[in-house]
């Protein structure tokens, strides 16, 4: 077989095991997976690198339209690209408009045209006043919808804004009716909002202070109680974001009753801890907080046991002037994440603390990509697109500023060392990124996905 691609000699990480072989693409596609191909347009030689399948992110912010100055399409799927992200889910909020119908739709899909690097769907939004523009859009190819429990929203016009327990009941309801699923942000609204203004008439600034004001009892009772409300509608569940064990532990026991139900951490979650926070400063503000290093040990005890069904970015960006005051409760809640979750994951998961590249692939891509019917998407196998990324294990640098390419050049991540770099990354078989090289000479190739071929 003439193939244009030949990926030769990497640690290929296939659904059950790592092996030294070779991958060979035509038509964008993977078609065959053997030691010592032949007969390519063009061969990148992977001795000595992973080779892992892109990073699928259901969890993606970008703020275009509306809010541009703090993220675009083109800066952010380049930051996806450098970072081994290959397709993603986009939330519906951070823009003005929100995604909360078939017009504000139509208005993400044109902005995102020609603008983006690697794959994407988008993501509609459960608000208060939307229930009747849920099927629209599910027959306007959306199946996956976004809901907050949590306090959210600037009041602003076209912004997105929380739902009350009765709002997602009903929300959930037609959701179900057209086979999609809730995705929602869990914390309890009144008792968290609560413990903010105490804080704040305390005087209290720092992030530590933040977290304090949203313990982890707030995350889990949202979660217990959103579960219950989705069981009663019939409606597909996941959890966003969980920040510790005892939220993920709360949704295994859903799956296991027999509920359909699913759940994601961040990398973040992993790599910092509150403890760490006050010297970073407002950067690493996010909702749910990064909990102390107890949890985060037990966050990694569990992803060694292959028990954390995905890691996301959550990628929130937002302009500088939003996290540089000294009150933490007055920056922006969100970490720009995207372009550090495969290589600083795989350096401290599989470098640093010998869990199976295996493992990580299955949270990092495979996982999501099943769940939210990202067609053909996150696994080296024949059939499957050529979503790739190249991995040298005896490369390290420091995560510096001006090594992001986010609009807004700045990240919780900054002065880290990371003992791995991404080389390459591919998109359905196009080279997109390079270390050597980074974007030049391309141009932006990302297509929506068709979610036809799953049903799960």
């Amino acid at each position: 077989m003439k193939y244009d691609l030949i990926i030769s000699g990497g640690y290929v990480v296939l659904a059950d095991r790592v092996e030294t072989t070779d991958i060979g693409i035509k038509d964008g596609r993977i078609v065959t997976i053997a030691p010592n191909l032949e007969g390519a347009d063009k061969v990148v030689c992977a001795k000595g690198q992973y080779v892992m399948p892109g990073m699928v992110d259901p969890h993606m912010h970008i703020s275009e339209p509306g809010r541009t100055e703090w993220e675009g399409y083109f800066t952010g799927t380049q930051a996806m690209a450098a970072g081994g992200i290959t397709s993603f889910v986009e939330m519906p909020l951070n823009t003005i408009p929100a995604t909360t119908d078939v017009e504000t739709l139509k208005i993400k899909l044109d902005a995102a045209k020609d603008q983006c690097w690697v794959d994407y769907t988008p993501m509609g939004g459960l608000v208060p006043w939307n229930l009747a523009d849920i099927g629209p859009m599910a027959e306007n190819g959306v199946y996956a919808y976004k809901a907050f429990v949590a306090t959210c929203g600037s009041g602003k016009p076209g912004d997105f804004k929380n739902v009350t327990d009765f709002e997602l009941y009903q929300g959930c309801k037609e959701i179900a009716k057209h086979d999609g699923i809730l995705v929602v942000h869990c914390e309890n609204a009144t008792i968290t909002d609560g413990l903010g203004r105490e804080a704040k008439e305390a005087g209290l600034t720092k992030v530590s202070d933040y977290v304090a004001t949203r313990p982890i009892f707030t995350e889990l009772e949202a979660a217990h109680r959103v579960l219950m409300i989705a069981k009663e509608a019939g409606c597909r569940i996941h959890i966003a974001h969980c920040s510790c064990v005892e939220v993920m532990e709360e949704v295994q026991k859903a799956i296991d009753a027999g509920q359909n139900a699913s759940f994601e951490s961040c990398p973040h979650y992993f790599l910092l801890a509150t403890e760490d926070l006050d010297a970073i400063g407002p950067k690493a503000k996010c909702s749910p907080p990064i909990r102390d290093r107890v949890h985060q040990k037990q966050n990694w005890d569990r992803l060694a046991r292959g028990e954390v069904q995905m890691l996301v970015s959550d990628h929130s960006p937002c302009t500088p002037d939003l996290k540089s005051g000294p009150n933490a409760f007055k920056a922006w809640g969100g970490i720009s994440a995207a372009q550090n979750c495969v290589d600083a994951m795989f350096d401290e998961a599989v470098l640093k603390r010998h869990i199976s590249p295996v493992i990580l692939a299955k949270a990092l891509s495979t996982n999501a990509a099943r769940r939210f019917r990202m067609t053909g998407k996150g696994e080296i196998a024949p059939g499957f697109d050529a979503d790739l990324v190249l991995i040298d294990p005896n490369q390290s640098y420091t995560i510096t500023a001006d090594k992001l390419y986010y609009k807004n050049k700045f990240s919780a991540y900054e002065g880290r060392k990371v003992d791995c770099r991404i080389t390459h990354t591919f998109v359905r078989g196009n080279e997109v990124y390079s270390l050597e090289h980074g974007f030049e000479g391309k141009k932006p190739i990302g297509r929506r996905i068709d979610h036809a071929r799953y049903n799960i």
